[in-house]
């Protein structure tokens, strides 16, 4: 049995890692030459880039249904540190410098979490909810990703899902990150609120961008490996041109083959290849 690192020794010395590399991260973002957003408008840019809306309680197998409710006040939070803010061209936005550290002083609730593939709980827990609607947004804009952290393994059914699989983010305050560049000569704007039972979010900006951008999944089925099931897809991102209509390009942005955590007698028989 090998030695074990400082950070299993122990409750406490976990922690004393966790502000380590909170720390380090601090310290790397001081001496970069990153620029941060920091700025909000009130007052809504013109032009809808993209616009999305996801369910913020859903009944989830094994799960209990009071994390997902914490959830919505966690998002909630959230809302009001993101909201409006605007990256202007050559900025980074960075989720946890704009959200700040989710503590309960702050109001944050005992939520669901990932850890280490599998489901657990944490003060502020569910904000990777946030950070995919954000990442999906960025995903339809010209926008550079420049820092994410993808789910490796398929921990829920695909009932109800409106995106494709997999393009979700992980966030973990604050060395999971999740990070885009604006590279591009226009202010962009995210929006956010909940709504009716949905978290709603916008990207805008001032002016349209010459290209618009879908997202589609291919090939998406269920395999058999030994005892295991992995969840299989590719998805791709098409370019169009707004004024033409034409597809200029088609890009792979993932490439799925993530082990399936959930009951497998969930799995559709019919999508088992």
């Amino acid at each position: 049995m090998g030695r074990k690192l400082f950070c299993e020794i122990s409750p406490t010395c976990y922690r004393i890692s966790v502000e380590k590399e909170i720390l380090k991260r601090k310290c790397k973002d001081c001496f970069s030459n990153e620029h941060f957003a920091v700025g909000h408008v009130a007052e809504a840019l013109p032009v809808i880039v993209k616009s999305h809306t996801s369910v913020l309680v859903r009944r989830l197998h094994g799960v209990d249904i009071h994390l997902q409710e914490n959830k919505e006040q966690n998002i909630r939070l959230a809302c009001e540190r993101i909201n409006g803010i605007l990256i202007k061209p050559g900025e980074t936005f960075s989720f946890w410098r704009t959200v700040g550290r989710p503590t309960a002083k702050k109001g944050y609730l005992e939520g669901l979490n990932i850890r280490h593939g599998q489901l657990a709980s944490g003060i502020g827990g569910g904000l990777c909810q946030m950070a995919n609607m954000i990442h999906y947004l960025v995903l339809n804009s010209p926008l550079t990703v420049t820092e994410i952290h993808h789910h490796s393994d398929a921990l829920f059914p695909d009932e109800r899902r409106r995106v494709p699989f997999g393009t979700g983010t992980s966030v973990c305050y604050s060395n999971l990150d999740y990070r885009f560049r604006n590279d591009t000569e226009r202010e962009v704007q995210l929006l956010v609120w909940c709504e009716n039972g949905e978290l709603c979010g916008e990207l805008r900006s001032r002016e349209a961008f010459p290209e618009r951008f879908k997202l589609v999944e291919e090939d998406s089925h269920f395999h058999r490996e030994g005892e295991l099931y992995y969840r299989i897809s590719q998805v791709y991102r098409i370019v169009i041109d707004r004024a033409t209509n034409e597809e200029l390009r088609k890009e792979l942005i993932l490439n799925n083959h993530s082990k399936v955590m959930y009951d497998y007698s969930l799995i559709p028989q019919e999508e088992i290849r």
